[in-house]
């Protein structure tokens, strides 16, 4: 379980589990590389990417199981849950200490609501601490979409991440710090972070 902090300031597997019938092949789980394609795809906007998306009935999956146990350190990996993408990034110790140490202070928007975070019960501060899927910091969740205009930042091909190490969206400015938080440009708040549990084994369930 994550430890949270309530001072509020001044190939890996995805079985969908909404139908028992889907079969293994309209899974839709995809990883981010560092070729060019995965630039081009950063830069474009999400309705663009969603018409070519698979159909209504396929994305209404509410519910994904992805095996994160072969993930590497530092590895960044994409899945898909209900037509978005979603970024999963096992973070090295030095990202998370660094992420950990920037004060409320620095950060554009320094609260997130539980309409932003519903893995939290209340309102909270955006600590790295209370967007973390486990106590240690190693693994961060956030969905991949610019909360400016609906674009897909870059970085999942750990280069193009801003000025803050996380993602980077070309379309407007807006940079993203290793914890998913805005810290510079147009968007107004933090990445969204999906409903997920994480067991101990390493099955990540979002949904």
């Amino acid at each position: 379980m994550t430890e949270h902090s309530n001072d509020l300031p001044g190939s890996h597997s995805a079985h969908g589990t909404a139908g028992t019938n889907e079969p293994a092949r309209r899974d839709f789980i995809y990883y981010a590389t560092a070729s060019t394609g995965a630039v081009a795809l950063g830069a474009a906007t999400w309705p663009l990417i969603n018409s070519m998306n698979p159909s209504a009935d396929v994305q209404s999956l509410s519910q994904i199981d992805i095996d994160l146990a072969d993930v590497e350190v530092g590895q960044r990996i994409t899945v898909k849950w209900q037509g978005r993408p979603v970024f999963i990034w096992r973070r090295p110790p030095e990202a998370i200490a660094e992420a950990r140490a920037t004060p409320l202070d620095d950060l554009v928007d320094p609260v997130d609501y539980v309409y932003e975070n519903p893995n939290n019960a209340q309102d909270m501060p955006a600590l790295d601490q209370n967007r973390t899927a486990d106590a240690a910091g190693e693994w961060l969740v956030v969905i991949g979409i610019c909360t400016h205009l609906g674009c897909v930042p870059q970085g999942q091909d750990g280069a193009t991440v801003g000025n803050w190490g996380g993602w980077f969206c070309t379309c407007h400015g807006s940079h993203y710090d290793l914890s998913g938080r805005v810290r510079k440009g147009p968007a107004p708040r933090n990445l969204d972070i999906p409903p997920y549990t994480l067991s101990e084994e390493l099955l990540l369930r979002i949904g």
